[in-house]
């Protein structure tokens, strides 16, 4: 197994049971996420795919509350999203990515969304990805998220984010160093 800072990226029994525990009563508490799929399937795959429960357990961690919110028929795999009321509280205060975390010559957050992500073993949500989360309910509503940034803008040193006010998604930009108490990011997972 991979190190990621020292640690392996594997789950001891009891972890692995408390995760599963913890999927399955989010998963039946909200089938409108994922209509016609079954828990005993999901779980079949993730029993055989460790360091992707590994992945998981990450984004549970740091409260994504993560949950399956589709499946690809061409390659079999569920598709999870975090989806925590507000963006996942664990993550915060972070810029966007490393270069944007270097730029900043004082103040530095502790981290950015893209190395914690890719630590993670996850994505961040792209915007089509974050408009589709928020047809399954009202996320960000205090909070906002940042998400996948088109190479052209980050470039320019912008990057993106969005978050759900007056009962619209709202998809704006920032300087990729800056950061907020109320701004995490949001992540996909293919198991």
């Amino acid at each position: 197994m991979n190190n990621i800072n020292g640690k392996k990226k594997k789950l001891s029994p009891e972890q692995r049971e408390e995760l599963l525990r913890a999927l399955k009563v989010r998963f039946e508490k909200n089938m409108n996420r994922h209509k016609g799929l079954e828990w005993a399937n999901v779980q079949a795959k993730l029993e055989a795919n460790t360091e992707k429960l590994w992945s998981l357990h990450e984004m549970e961690r740091t409260g994504g509350e993560a949950d399956v919110v589709g499946h690809d028929k061409k390659t079999g795999e569920y598709i999870f999203y975090d989806c925590s009321a507000e963006s996942p509280k664990g993550r915060r205060s972070v810029c966007y990515d490393r270069e944007a975390l270097e730029s900043r010559k004082e103040h530095k957050p502790e981290n950015n969304a893209m190395d914690m992500a890719a630590a993670m073993g996850i994505e961040l949500l792209t915007e089509e990805q974050y408009r589709e989360l928020q047809k399954l309910g009202n996320f960000d509503m205090k909070t906002s998220s940042w998400i996948k940034t088109p190479s052209e803008i980050r470039k320019l040193g912008g990057a993106i984010f969005a978050d759900f006010r007056y009962g619209n998604v709202f998809v704006y930009h920032n300087g990729a160093e800056s950061y907020y108490a109320a701004r995490a990011f949001r992540g996909s997972l293919r198991v």
